[in-house]
């Protein structure tokens, strides 16, 4: 497939956003840099107590804007794909494929290959969810992003990106996705998430990495060697999607039919 030449007018339904924290200008101070710093002994009971408010408010926001979703896999890559790129058009493809196969598509609403799942989602016709987070240099919500919810802290992000969503798609990407692939892996290899299908689309991209974890981390005994069955890897939008969709996803979806 080739990449896309340039954004069309976004399919665009009414964009619903829950608790925007955004700034004017760039290179702000955000919430959880606040958060993870160690203040001055006087100011540590006036804010921290007060915080946890605030970080229980994101939760709620989430829970609410998320419960009745539906079946839904969340598409991670990276911030800095451009648009004539092939991941974009990868990304695009399994933004469609997804919503034809019945599931809402989550991302983090950045640019790049999340905003290319979530116009493939959208010109699908489809629930193309974004979920943003505060940083110092951001973009905002990308457009083709049909239910925002905006968060302060990566955390309670993190958990809605699991918690709704059936299984994860993952395309080529930096640390950040690094990060979700990993937190991902854990939760399965702890059982703390089941039949949770993780796919890794590109194996050049990814190949080396598989490997130094077979031929490094394996072969020390730090992993098991079942733990690389936790995740898939594969070349193309169609294959991600059918693998992603064999496991919770689809069951729901069969029984949202039926």
């Amino acid at each position: 497939m080739s990449a896309p030449t340039g954004p069309s007018s976004p399919i665009r339904p009414q964009l619903r956003r829950f608790g925007i924290w955004r700034k004017n200008g760039k290179g702000h101070e955000t919430a959880d840099a606040r958060l993870l710093e160690t203040p001055p002994s006087s100011d540590f009971t006036h804010t921290d107590p007060w915080r946890v408010m605030r970080i229980q408010s994101e939760f709620v926001q989430g829970f609410d804007a998320l419960a009745e979703i539906g079946p839904a896999i969340s598409v991670f890559g990276s911030a800095r794909t451009k648009r004539d790129s092939p991941f974009y058009a990868t990304g695009v493809e399994v933004g469609k494929r997804l919503v034809e196969a019945g599931v809402a598509v989550i991302t983090g609403g950045g640019p790049g290959s999340m905003e290319a799942a979530n116009r493939g989602a959208a010109e699908a016709g489809g629930l193309s969810i974004g979920l943003g987070i505060e940083l110092p240099f951001e973009e905002g919500m990308n457009e083709w992003v049909g239910l925002g919810v905006d968060f302060r802290y990566f955390f309670a992000r993190k958990t809605m990106f699991v918690k709704y969503a059936q299984g994860f798609v993952v395309l080529p990407g930096g640390l950040g996705t690094l990060d979700e692939l990993f937190e991902a892996m854990v939760l399965v290899q702890t059982s703390k998430v089941s039949q949770f299908p993780i796919v890794l689309v590109d194996k050049e991209f990814w190949g080396p990495l598989l490997d130094w974890i077979r031929d490094v981390v394996i072969e020390r005994g730090l992993v098991s060697v079942g733990d690389m069955d936790i995740i898939s890897i594969v070349d193309t939008a169609e294959e991600a999607v059918e693998l992603v969709m064999a496991g919770k996803a689809g069951a729901k979806v069969a029984a949202r039919r039926g």
